[in-house]
């Protein structure tokens, strides 16, 4: 039988243990923010992703997503930070915003910049090109082949690093902050075609802003790269992207999710499945 003392001195130490436990789990950054600490959420204006309402409402397939698991995850006060995407990965770093909401696509270089939730959805890339396509333009891949071509991309985005990797260079490429000035670009001859995602040109055709230009859906073959939007956490925030994975993956093709996307005119974009893996 142990001594009194030895009993004693093991059950001050356990209550030692669990009182740095506790301390922990409430210093945990998921914590702070159910006690009322803003969640900051950073975004950048690209419909359908994320876009501003005429009242100045913050909304997309991300930021709304984002408001409900907030919700459902005990999160009660949100900020949003509005920013240009190349600004986006720099400032969660910064610890400047606390998530990203911006329909941004997970790629092995952003994957060590940030933590990735559960994908969102998987789309295809597009193009916007002057109108009548008077260069012929099909695909990425033959934009990357065809040396009489410039094109334009968002600064940062997943287009710019697939031309990256299919070899374009420098002098070929021209970065702009967002859809709109891509669009101008193309208009004025500036750039050949601009680079954008699948729902990005369906949604300005669908709201009537291709001004002077046609929308494409960009061909594509077993060797394209594109993918998956997702939400990006700090690095060292694992407990809020553990929360906000759990309630993600009852949300995704919930009928609420799906009559999201379909207002979005997302619905032919294909929701991942919420039990396989990242």
């Amino acid at each position: 039988m142990m001594p009194r003392r030895t009993l004693l001195g093991l059950a001050a130490l356990c209550l030692g243990a669990a009182a740095v436990f506790a301390l922990v789990r409430t210093d945990s950054p998921l914590s702070r923010f159910r006690a009322g600490e803003p969640f900051r959420i950073g975004y950048a204006v690209e419909p359908p992703y994320a876009f501003l309402l005429a009242d100045g409402t913050v909304t997309g397939e991300a930021p709304e997503i984002a408001l409900r698991i907030a919700r459902q995850i005990g999160i009660p006060t949100i900020e949003w930070r509005q920013m240009e995407f190349g600004e986006l990965l720099d400032a969660l770093e910064a610890r400047q915003i606390d998530v990203i909401a911006a329909g941004m696509f997970v790629t092995p270089e952003r994957q060590r910049r940030a933590l990735f939730s559960l994908p969102t959805i998987h789309v295809r890339p597009g193009l916007l090109v002057a109108r009548g396509n008077p260069k012929d333009i099909a695909s990425y891949h033959q934009v990357a082949e065809r040396n009489d071509l410039r094109v334009a991309v968002l600064s940062d985005a997943v287009e710019e690093q697939i031309m990256r990797r299919l070899g374009v260079p420098e002098i070929r490429l021209l970065r702009v902050p967002d859809a709109l000035s891509g669009r101008r670009v193309v208009e004025t001859g500036l750039a050949d075609a601009l680079l954008l995602s699948e729902p990005t040109v369906r949604w300005m055709a669908r709201t009537e802003q291709l001004g002077h230009t046609d929308m494409l859906v960009a061909l594509t073959d077993s060797s394209d790269i594109y993918g998956a939007t997702a939400f990006a956490f700090h690095l060292d925030a694992g407990s809020v992207r553990e929360a906000w994975n759990a309630a993600l993956r009852l949300y995704l093709g919930s009928p609420d999710h799906r009559a999201l996307l379909a207002g979005l005119g997302l619905s032919n974009e294909r929701p991942p499945d919420p039990d396989s893996p990242r």
